[in-house]
């Protein structure tokens, strides 16, 4: 088979991110119709049907999403070197929002923030904080950072890695309670709850902690106020490795027998994929989550 010509992908991928041809031709600096007879030149090569015309507006067909899947990749490898050189996005703007859960908001994407706003200036990033699993599919959400993987054939998931979660505890809650030997010593009033409590004592027993639930003393819906009790020293909590050791004076309780791994994927609507402020904030999360630190505890 040819390889197709650059200029007929780029065409493709041009009218694809902006749905119509004068959107496409205006992107790329060309003529209307010089872009169609592009594209068109380009199904020509391939011998398939990228788009099906509704109205004034284009839409891809299966072929032609599978395609722009492949060409999203060109396209990044292209994007990546402009970064490189300029550290910038220039001319990428609009709104993007990101669902995430109340501790990712509050301690792990800040700096991620920072680093999308150098990049991409232009682009109004909305945090959605909350642990609810967001809409993806009635784009409540544009992006999502779940812990579970997605099972919607409409939605894009990205498996970035397991983060390792464990049992935490402040230095001036050790002092007063000593450090426990074994994992059913954490069950009782110490044990900080969430409102989701049929599901977390079903995880405790599994892992070895006969919690029930009306044992629980201190109980919210809000990850970073239970957090903030653990480091008040007013209980024990479960946390993600990489929130608890960037906080002073918080230690780790029976490491070997409590450990267990939480997946973290990157999501997003399989047809908001191919929008350009949507894959600029999504591909620089995805490369700051993958390999996101985990430092020495702060003592």
């Amino acid at each position: 088979m040819k390889t197709p010509d650059w200029n007929h992908i780029r065409a493709f991928h041009a009218t694809a991110t902006t749905g119509s041809l004068s959107a496409a031709a205006r992107t790329l600096g060309l003529t209307q119709p010089t872009l169609s007879r592009q594209v068109a030149a380009l199904e020509a090569e391939l011998g398939v049907s990228l788009f099906e015309r509704i109205g004034r507006r284009l839409r891809l067909t299966g072929t032609g999403m599978e395609l722009l899947d492949h060409v999203n990749d060109m396209s990044d490898a292209a994007r990546s070197v402009a970064i490189a050189a300029s550290g910038r996005v220039q001319g990428v703007r609009g709104r993007v929002s990101i669902s995430t859960t109340d501790t990712y908001a509050a301690y792990i994407l800040p700096p991620i923030i920072e680093r999308i706003r150098r990049e991409a200036p232009e682009i109004t990033v909305a945090i959605m904080s909350s642990n609810a699993l967001a809409n993806l599919r009635h784009q409540e959400a544009d992006i999502a950072i779940r812990h579970v993987a997605p099972d919607d054939p409409a939605l894009v998931g990205l498996h970035l890695h397991d983060s390792d979660a464990g049992f935490y505890a402040a230095r001036t809650w050790i002092e007063r309670h000593g450090m426990p030997a074994r994992p059913e010593e954490l069950a009782g009033p110490e044990l900080l709850g969430i409102e989701d409590a049929e599901r977390y004592i079903a995880h405790l027993r599994r892992i070895g902690i006969p919690m029930e639930a009306e044992a629980f003393r201190l109980v919210s819906d809000n990850s970073v106020v239970i957090w903030e009790m653990v480091r008040r020293g007013m209980g024990v909590a479960a946390m993600l490795e990489e929130v608890a050791t960037r906080t002073p004076g918080i230690v780790r309780l029976l490491p070997d027998l409590l450990s267990f791994a939480v997946p973290v994927w990157l999501v997003t609507h399989r047809e908001l994929h191919s929008s350009r402020r949507i894959r600029v904030v999504h591909d620089i999360l995805a490369r700051e989550l993958a390999q996101i630190d985990r430092p020495a505890p702060i003592l």
